[in-house]
C-alpha cells in the first residue's frame, strides 16, 4: 500500500511539472543515450581510431535544448556534383541537397546539406545527408578542423526539419591521422559560437 502510494505521488509529481521541464529532461536523456551509442560504435568500427582508453577521453558539452532547432528546408534539386576536398589531399564527390535556415541565439543563419555521390549508389546509405560546418569555437573548446551533423532524408517533412548540434561529432581526423575527412565547405562557416555537441580531443588526458 505504501509502495503504491508512493508511486502515485510520485507520478503525480511528474505530471505537475511544466511541459517545457518535462520535455527537457527527455531531451538531456536522449542526447545521453545517443552518446553512449556513439562511444559504442568507435568499438566496432574495424577502421576507428579509439580503443577503449581513447573513448573514456571523449568530451561533450552538456545537453542544451537551445541547440535542437527548427529549420525551414529548402531543396535544391539543381545543384551540380562537386569535388569535396579533405584533410588528406584527396577529394570525395557531394552535390548539394538543400539548405537548412535556422535562427540561433537571435541570428538567422543557415547551413548547406550535402549527399555524397558514393552513398547514394548504395540501398543502405542512399537516404543518409552530410553537414559538415566550422565555428568559432574551432581551434578553442573543439576540434580545429570544424565538426559534422547527420540527418537523413526521412528527417525533412513538409519543409521543416530539426537541427541537434548536442550531436555534431567530430571527423576521424580529429584523433589521428591517416582519414579522408571532408572539409567544411566555406558556405558553412558559421560566425556564431556553436558550444554544443563534442569538444576537441585531448590525447594528454
Amino acid at each position: 500500500m505504501y509502495i503504491q502510494t508512493l508511486a502515485t505521488a510520485c507520478l503525480c509529481f511528474f505530471l505537475a511539472l511544466p511541459l517545457g521541464a518535462q520535455s527537457s529532461k527527455s531531451q538531456s536523456k536522449g542526447i545521453q543515450q545517443h552518446r553512449k551509442h556513439y562511444k559504442k560504435e568507435f568499438l566496432k568500427e574495424g577502421r576507428s581510431p579509439l580503443d577503449k582508453k581513447g573513448v573514456k577521453k571523449l568530451r561533450f558539452f552538456p545537453p542544451d535544448e537551445h541547440y535542437r532547432l527548427n529549420c525551414t528546408f529548402e531543396l535544391t534539386p539543381d545543384a551540380e556534383p562537386f569535388d569535396m576536398a579533405t584533410y588528406s589531399g584527396i577529394t570525395k564527390p557531394y552535390v548539394q541537397y538543400g539548405i537548412a535556415a535556422f535562427e540561433l541565439n537571435g541570428h538567422r543563419r543557415q547551413l548547406a546539406v550535402y549527399q555524397s555521390l558514393q552513398l547514394r549508389q548504395m540501398p543502405l546509405y542512399r537516404d543518409y545527408l552530410f553537414i559538415p560546418f566550422k565555428d568559432p569555437t574551432n581551434g578553442e573548446s573543439t576540434y580545429g578542423g570544424g565538426r559534422y551533423l547527420d540527418i537523413k532524408t526521412g528527417d525533412i517533412q513538409d519543409g521543416r526539419l530539426i537541427l541537434d548540434f548536442n550531436k555534431a561529432y567530430n571527423p576521424y581526423c580529429a584523433y589521428s591521422d591517416g582519414y579522408n575527412c571532408p572539409i567544411p565547405p566555406d558556405e558553412n562557416h558559421l560566425d556564431i559560437p556553436v558550444e554544443a555537441g563534442e569538444m576537441d580531443f585531448s590525447k594528454k588526458q
